[in-house]
């Protein structure tokens, strides 16, 4: 198995806490944020950052569809993490100052992916997909936070 991972970010034109609060804020803004590849979004504990639980389905194509279960934490200022109780997948959220009124936001996932031939195709074309669906999130995070 290799790791196989995604890596996405966006400068946005609001300050560093606005944008990480946005994030962290599952039980009210982060459903908002996420396109048509997210279904059945349930937060199971907490709901704010470090301590939330987190429940959607990720349809990254029509036939793969991961069913998720995420433990946030926030092990650095402005870094939030998601671990999945169902899978190796770990999404982290990094949100740091860009200048005046702007934010860099980076998010990378990865996982340990397929062996052998799945695992080459897995390795080459998953990334780029979940890169075009974080870049949706990314979009629709600035469209919220740049009001």
């Amino acid at each position: 198995m290799a790791q196989v991972e995604a890596t996405t970010e966006r400068v946005v034109a609001a300050d560093a806490e606005k944008v990480f609060d946005a994030l962290a804020d599952y039980s009210g803004t982060r459903q908002k944020l996420l396109p048509e590849h997210f279904s059945e979004y349930e937060v199971r504990e907490g709901g704010d950052g470090e301590g939330t639980l987190v429940h959607w389905k990720l349809q990254a194509t029509s036939k793969r569809v991961r069913d998720c279960l995420l433990e946030v934490s926030e092990p650095t200022d402005g870094e939030l993490v998601e671990k999945d109780r169902n899978s190796s997948m770990v999404t982290t959220w990094r949100v740091t100052p860009a200048g005046e009124g702007k934010s860099r936001v980076v998010v990378t996932t990865v996982w340990n992916g397929a062996g052998g031939i799945g695992g080459f195709f897995e390795k080459t074309f998953a990334p780029k997909g979940l890169g075009r669906i974080y870049d949706v999130v990314l979009t629709n995070l600035a469209t919220e936070v740049e009001k």
